[in-house]
C-alpha cells in the first residue's frame, strides 16, 4: 500500500447549498418477497411482538430512525386493492399478486403499516394504485386515512379500532408509470392526466396533503427526461415532489468506475432539476417542486428473471443482495451528493428496508447487519442543518466510464443550533492511503468529538451470518485541531464521519 500526495478540505459555513430535510433518510417498504413478510411482520417469529412485528427489526430500524417511509410498492402497488388489507384478518382475501407472481395474504395492510410506523416513530408515505386503480380508489384511501369519522371511510378505519384519523401527510401518484413492465402502463400524457384528476379528488379530501408525481423510473429509459417534462407540465400546480429512481450496479466488475458513480448520480439530478426549472419557467408558475428520490440502492448481483418471480408461493426469497465493501462505498457517495443537492433534493427512500434488497436480512430466528446499513447509520445520526459547499483538493484517478475523478468524494454539513460541524468522506483508491489536512476558514472549531470509519482490504468482503461485525463503523482516533487545522490519513477503501463540535 502506497500514500497518495497530500488532500486539502476547506470549510465555510457560510457557503450554504440549502437546509438538509430529513426526509432524505427515508425508507420503503413493499409487499415484495420476505420485505412484509418474514421481515417487519412475523407472528411466528419467537421475536414478534403481540402485533406479529419482528421487535429486532424494529429496533435496528429505530436506530438508522428512518424518517419516513413509503409503502405499499412499488410495482406491487399498481395491481393492489387496499381494501382487501384492512377488516377482520380471517375475511382478508389471499390473491394472486400479478406484479412478483406470488401469493400476497393481505394479512398485513394500511392499519399494520400505520401501527408499524408508529413502532418506529417515523411518517407514513402511501403510494395509490394509478395502474389498475381508480382515481376514486385513491380519493377513499386518503378519506380512510385521514378524515375524521362522519363519512363511509372514515367510519370504516374507526370500525377497524382506529378512530383518530391517521393524517398521512406524503403520498405518491402511483409508480414507475413510465415502465411498460408497470401494470396499467400509461404514456407520459395519459399519465399526467390521471395523476392531474387524483391529485385533485385526493386534496379534497384534504388539501394539506404533499403529493409525488412519478418521474423516469431509470436515467437509462427511452423516453427521460422527456417524460418527466410532459407530467410536470400537466401536473406542476397540484404536486409537491418528482419522483426518480435509480438501482447502482457493477456488472463489469468495474470496481474503479464503480467507485466513481456518485458522477452519473449527480447528472441525474442536475438533468431532473433543470427540467423542474424549465416547466417552472414555461408555466410562469411562482410554485415550487422538489426532488425525491424515492427509491435508490444497490442492486445487481440478484436480478436474474427467477430473482424476481415468486412462483406463486407467499414469501418467496427474492432479490435478496448480499452487500460487500465497495456497496457500502457507493451508499455513502449517495448519500454524499444527497448532501451536496440538498437544495433540490428533499425526499429519498432506500429501497427496500428488510431482505429484499436491504440493509437488514433476517432469518426466523436471527437478524444480519450488512455493510451498506453503517453509511445510512452514520449520516441518519450525523446529517442535519445546512449543507456546506466544500473546497476539496485531492489526487485522482483515470476510470474507463467517467474519466479523471478525484480520490476523495466529500460532504458537509453545518447545524449551527446544535453547535455541529459533520463531515463525510470516502476513499475511492483500492490501494492508497491518502493524508487529508482539514481548514476551517470562518470559524474556530473546539474539537473533533467523534470519528468513525468503516474500511477494509478486499472490496468484496461481506458480512455474514457466521461473521456478521466484519466490516462495521469502528471509532478512530480523533485528531486534534490546532490552529484551525486537522491532520488525518485515509486507509484506501474507506468511509469517515467526523462530528466536530463548534
Amino acid at each position: 500500500m502506497t500514500q497518495a500526495r497530500p488532500s486539502r478540505l476547506y470549510v465555510d459555513t457560510k457557503r450554504v447549498i440549502g437546509q438538509i430535510s430529513p426526509l432524505l433518510f427515508s425508507g420503503f417498504a413493499e409487499h415484495m418477497g420476505r420485505c412484509i413478510y418474514q421481515g417487519i411482520y412475523d407472528p411466528a417469529s419467537p421475536h414478534a411482538n403481540e402485533n406479529g412485528l419482528r421487535q429486532d427489526v424494529l429496533a435496528a430500524l429505530r436506530e438508522l430512525n428512518y424518517r419516513s417511509m413509503r409503502y405499499p410498492g412499488g410495482n406491487f402497488v399498481s395491481g393492489y386493492r387496499w381494501e382487501d388489507g384492512i377488516g377482520p384478518k380471517e375475511n382478508r382475501p389471499s390473491l394472486r399478486e400479478l406484479a412478483w407472481q406470488s401469493i400476497e395474504s393481505n394479512q398485513f395492510g394500511t392499519d399494520e403499516f400505520m401501527q408499524f410506523c408508529r413502532e418506529i416513530d417515523t411518517e407514513p408515505m402511501l403510494a395509490v394504485n394509478l395502474g389498475t386503480g381508480s382515481i376514486q380508489d385513491a380519493a377513499n384511501l386518503v378519506e380512510y386515512c385521514n378524515a375524521p369519522v362522519g363519512s363511509k371511510y372514515a367510519d370504516l378505519r374507526a370500525a377497524n379500532s382506529q378512530r383518530d384519523p391517521y393524517g398521512v401527510k406524503y403520498w405518491c401518484l402511483g409508480n414507475e408509470m413510465d415502465g411498460p413492465w408497470q401494470i396499467g402502463h400509461l404514456d407520459a400524457a395519459e399519465y399526467g392526466t390521471k395523476a392531474l384528476e387524483a391529485a385533485k379528488l385526493m386534496r379534497l379530501q384534504d388539501s394539506s396533503i404533499e403529493l409525488a408525481l412519478c418521474g423516469s423510473s431509470s436515467s437509462k429509459m427511452p423516453t427521460y427526461p422527456e417524460w418527466d417534462r410532459i407530467s410536470l407540465e400537466l401536473c406542476w400546480e397540484q404536486v409537491n415532489y418528482h419522483s426518480m429512481h435509480y438501482y447502482a450496479d457493477n456488472q463489469d466488475g468495474d470496481t474503479a468506475s464503480y467507485l466513481s458513480l456518485s458522477a452519473a448520480f449527480e447528472d441525474y439530478v442536475d438533468t431532473v432539476a433543470a427540467v423542474l426549472r424549465y416547466v417552472k419557467a414555461k408555466t410562469c408558475s411562482k410554485h415550487d417542486v422538489y426532488l425525491s428520490w424515492d427509491e435508490w440502492n444497490v442492486w445487481y448481483k440478484a436480478r436474474g428473471q427467477s430473482d424476481m418471480r415468486g412462483d406463486w408461493t407467499e414469501a418467496p426469497h427474492l432479490i435478496e443482495e448480499v452487500y460487500n465493501l465497495e456497496d457500502a462505498l457507493v451508499v455513502a457517495q449517495w448519500l454524499n451528493v444527497f448532501l451536496r443537492k440538498a437544495d433540490v433534493l428533499k425526499i429519498a427512500c432506500i429501497a427496500q428496508i428488510v431482505n429484499v434488497i436491504a440493509p437488514i436480512l433476517t432469518k426466523r430466528n436471527d437478524m444480519l447487519k450488512q455493510t451498506i446499513y453503517y453509511p445510512l447509520l452514520m449520516f441518519s445520526q450525523m446529517a442535519s442543518g445546512a449543507s456546506l459547499d466544500l473546497l476539496v483538493e485531492s489526487p485522482r484517478y483515470e476510470t474507463k466510464k467517467f474519466g479523471d475523478m478525484p480520490l476523495l468524494d466529500v460532504s458537509a454539513a453545518y447545524d449551527a443550533a446544535a453547535g455541529q460541524n459533520t463531515i463525510f468522506i470516502v476513499n475511492r483508491s483500492q490501494t492508497d492511503r491518502v493524508p487529508l489536512e482539514i481548514n476551517w476558514q470562518d470559524i474556530a472549531p473546539k474539537r473533533i468529538s467523534s470519528a468513525h470509519q468503516l474500511a477494509g482490504h478486499d472490496p468484496k468482503a461481506a458480512n455474514t451470518w457466521d461473521n456478521p461485525n466484519q466490516l462495521t463503523t469502528q471509532a478512530i482516533y480523533a485528531p486534534r485541531i490546532i490552529d484551525g487545522k486537522a491532520e488525518l490519513s485515509l486507509p484506501p477503501l474507506s468511509f469517515t464521519a467526523l462530528g466536530v463540535e463548534v
